[in-house]
């Protein structure tokens, strides 16, 4: 997009986004529906890769829109009007629609065919992201690649090695909740990194 001004580049992605919004191509296996659900701007600085939308966000319509989103906004210590500033923060996670509950509880993977159709040309037009987080396992597996560590505690454990461009971090719902009690670290060392990083990437 070289040369492109501004409002050609907020066309271009304007026009990715809506076509990512009226994707069916899962619409036989997504047991709610095709519903994809992801925000973003040419001026973005923050990118936020998680798994997918969970029911709450379904219904809504808006990312992060659940307990999970007050988790994670905690540890980025962000106020709402600040999380959904598309100017600066973009989403879009590794299945842009939900997958549905399992018999046993907890929702499905992200459908595998959604990130290597829409990632590649949604990332490419938000050009000014300067740090993407990973927020759990299928979007570390995806951007660190053979990069990523046997779990996904040693890879966050990790996360000094995966910047500037990335930071991973575990996924904010409540099923991790012994994980964080068990990795005291993650409040102690990580969070505060996170914050400045974070601030860093938005500044200017």
């Amino acid at each position: 997009m070289n040369g492109e001004t501004g409002s050609e580049r907020e066309s271009d992605l304007g026009r990715l986004f809506a076509g990512a919004r009226a994707c069916t191509l899962c619409a036989g296996v997504l047991p709610h529906g095709c519903r994809p659900v992801l925000r973003g701007s040419p001026t973005a600085r923050l990118l936020i890769v998680g798994q997918a939308p969970g029911a709450r966000v379904h219904a809504s319509g808006i990312p992060w829109d659940d307990a999970s989103g007050d988790r994670l906004r905690r540890w980025l210590d962000m106020d709402r009007a600040a999380f959904y500033d598309e100017t600066r923060i973009a989403v879009v996670p590794m299945g842009l629609c939900y997958p549905g509950t399992m018999a046993k509880g907890g929702d499905h993977p992200p459908r595998p065919e959604c990130a290597p159709l829409w990632h590649p040309p949604l990332l490419a037009a938000l050009s000014g992201v300067r740090l993407t987080l990973l927020v759990g396992q299928y979007a570390q597996a995806r951007y660190l690649g053979d990069r990523r560590r046997a779990t996904m505690t040693e890879t966050v454990a990790d996360w000094r090695a995966y910047g500037p461009a990335f930071l991973p971090l575990p996924h904010p719902s409540w099923r991790n909740t012994g994980w964080l009690n068990r990795n005291p670290w993650f409040d102690a060392e990580l969070v505060p990194a996170l914050r400045r990083r974070v601030g860093e990437a938005l500044a200017g």
